[in-house]
């Protein structure tokens, strides 16, 4: 049990993202995954209500020399009060994570389906996660994780907050980028701009197969 503390940054230029962060001196701490989430809820969407999630998350590493088999996580969020703050005024979004390594999402999505739950959103991304040199002493903690999803790729930060705004800067951003919207709700306000029905937030086949640089 821990607390999480992210934002997400649209990124419009992966290729300049990529060379911030190589003239900040990020080091790749975990190589391109293919991750796809699988979201539970009630029927009535009694966790959702509550701004709770249950998700089984299942990772397989893709590219050139890919090592290891696919990974699992069940993972569990809610909002974690901060003393002093509301939504209103909060730059982060701060959660309370549960997360448990599993060997079989199958069977553990079987028991929820079991206990009245359903799957009710489905997404996908490819993640490389980066850290900075331990000679910046302020980014101990941090985790800069590039997401590269069916909507657009984002940036995410997560850490303490001194870390993540100076993170943010470095990179070129403002606090007025920040974004604390979840993935779902980015997708949904996606489809709606264009006029589309959401559903799941997957990849075209053609690009899965399609490793990026």
């Amino acid at each position: 049990m821990g607390k999480e503390r992210e934002i997400k940054l649209g990124i419009a230029d992966l290729p300049a993202l990529r060379r911030a962060l190589r003239k900040l001196g990020a080091r790749l701490v975990r190589p391109r995954l293919h991750e796809r989430n699988v979201l539970f809820d009630t029927p009535g969407g009694s966790l959702a209500s509550r701004e709770q999630l249950l998700r089984i998350r299942t990772e397989l590493p893709v590219g050139r020399g890919r090592k290891g088999g696919p990974r699992s996580l069940v993972t569990f969020k809610r909002p974690l009060a901060i003393p002093g703050s509301s939504k209103k005024n909060e730059r982060h979004k701060v959660r309370e994570e549960i997360e448990l390594e599993i060997t079989d999402p199958k069977a553990l999505a079987m028991i929820f389906e079991g206990l009245g739950m359903q799957s009710w959103f489905q997404y996908e991304k490819f993640r490389t996660t980066f850290r900075l040199p331990a000679s910046n002493a302020w980014a101990k903690g941090l985790l800069i994780e590039v997401d590269e999803t069916p909507i657009g790729v984002f940036l995410e930060l997560e850490g303490p907050a001194n870390a993540i705004d100076r993170a943010a800067k470095a990179l070129g951003f403002e606090t007025s980028d920040y974004v604390l919207a979840n993935y779902m709700v980015l997708y949904r306000e996606y489809c709606r701009e264009r006029g589309e029905e959401p559903r799941d937030m997957l990849f075209a086949k053609s690009e899965k197969k399609t490793p990026r640089r």
